[in-house]
């Protein structure tokens, strides 16, 4: 099965180290790839390879101090 684009709101970014602590995260999942965070536009876009990967990204995100 190919991995899925996903695009998730992330509310609470203010900075560059916002969105790069929002793009490690992301990073540090496994199963999860090409990472993209666009602080202007509050999105983090991401490759999943299955859907479960996207509630555990969520619950990163929270975890790291912003509302996905």
């Amino acid at each position: 099965m190919a991995p899925q684009k996903v695009t998730l709101n992330v509310e609470g970014m203010s900075c560059s180290h916002c969105s790069g602590m929002v793009q490690r995260t992301l990073e540090e999942i496994a199963g999860i790839s090409n990472v993209s965070v666009d602080l202007n536009g509050k999105k983090a876009s991401f490759n999943a390879d299955n859907s479960k990967l996207v509630d555990i990204a969520i619950k990163e995100i929270n975890k790291a101090g912003y509302k996905a």
